[in-house]
Parts: C-alpha cells; structure tokens; sequence
C-alpha cells in the first residue's frame, strides 16, 4: 500500500470501534469465522511462523466486516492484536503485507476511514453535492446513493462497501469502492478550491485507486 493514504487515517478507525453499531438487517459472522487463540497467542510473543502468521492474517480479515457484532471475547482478542501491532494503522499495514483478501481487506478499509473522515468536511461534501448536481449519480454508483446530499452520503457509501464485503460480494465491494474513489478523487479541486485545509486529497484518492486494482488482481 503507497504511503500517502495510509498516512492520512488517524491511529483509530471510528468503524473498528467495537461499540460503533450500524443499522443492518445483515447476519453475524458465518459460522466457523474466528480466532485461533494459539495463533493470536504466538502473533502477541512474535514466535508465529511466516505461514503461520498469513493464516491468522486471513482470520482477522474475514472477521472485520463483523466488528460491530462481535462477541465480547472476540471484540478482546481483535483488541488484543491491535494493541500489540500499535493500532488501527498499524494493523492495516500488517494485513497488507499478505496478499489477497488480508491485504485487499486493508485497502478497503483504508478508503473507508479517508471516507468517514472526508464526510465530517463541509467543503468535500459540497463539492461532492455539486458533483451530484450534474451527474445525480455517477458511474458505478447508481444504486447506492440516495437523492440528496449530505455528511451521511460518503459515509453511508463506507458502509455499503463494508457490507457488501461481510456478505462476501468482494468483487461488488471492490467496484462500488472504485467508483467512489474516482468519484471524491474528481471533486478533490472544488472542494480544495473551497477549503485549501482539505490538502492532497485528489492525490490520496488517485493513489488508494491504484491500491485496489493492485490488490483485488492478486484475490
């Protein structure tokens, strides 16, 4: 994963909060989904083997879609893993040094904390609103946006990419979060234009783009 977007999530990913619910008629984790606590116990004292280590990478890849609905003990075993890793960001970097869902996991949720955190920006979402004006609903978004506009709309296109992801329709997750990457990417200079504290977000955008495609190549 390039450095530029991973930089700009903060050291906590509001989504990962185990006590952040969402609204969602979606099932829990399916069945057989979980930690091996020997792998998790190993990962923590830094002995795990390289296959080892993929192998509880790729656990803690299927259970992120199924944060919120975690039990508790899960909730501290994923704790545990963040904390020993140094956080959020961290863990995105380590689950991106295994290639396919672990690390197409992280990229996916990379763009959705950029995605949680450009919704709480006045300007991105007016020149989000603005973009809308003339194309109601751009390429690869139909479907997922509701009419109006507002500090929900990029969020809730956060959320619809995580579900899809828990519902296992990986490759609709992937195209729904390629569209909105190209589409903030296109409003990132009107609303740089409106707000110049907005920064490189054309350039994060155009960079998390190239993860993606990177990414779901190798899935």
């Amino acid at each position: 994963m390039r450095d530029k977007p991973l930089s700009k999530i903060g050291k906590e990913l509001t989504r990962l909060r185990h006590e952040v619910s969402h609204t969602t008629t979606r099932r829990s984790a399916p069945e057989g989904f979980g930690l091996d606590r020997a792998l998790v116990s190993g990962l923590v004292a830094d002995s795990l083997s390289p296959q080892d280590e993929a192998t509880l990478a790729e656990q803690v890849a299927q259970l992120l879609p199924f944060h919120w609905a975690q039990s508790n003990t899960l909730a501290t075993t994923m704790t545990e893993i963040t904390d020993h890793l140094g956080g959020h960001r961290e863990l995105m970097a380590w689950l991106d040094r295994f290639p396919g869902l672990p690390r197409l996991t992280a990229r996916l949720y990379v763009l959705m904390g950029l995605l949680d955190q450009y919704s709480e920006e006045h300007a991105v979402v007016q020149a989000f609103r603005e973009l809308r004006e003339r194309t109601p609903y751009p390429p690869g978004l139909q479907g997922y946006l509701v009419p109006q506009t507002d500090d929900s709309t990029l969020a809730g296109l956060a959320f619809r990419i995580e579900e899809l992801l828990g519902d296992g329709e990986v490759s609709k997750a992937v195209d729904l979060a390629l569209a909105t990457a190209t589409c903030v990417e296109q409003t990132a200079p009107r609303a740089e234009e409106l707000d110049a504290t907005v920064g490189d977000m054309g350039a994060v955008m155009e960079h998390m783009v190239k993860d993606l495609r990177e990414a779901d190549s190798e899935v």
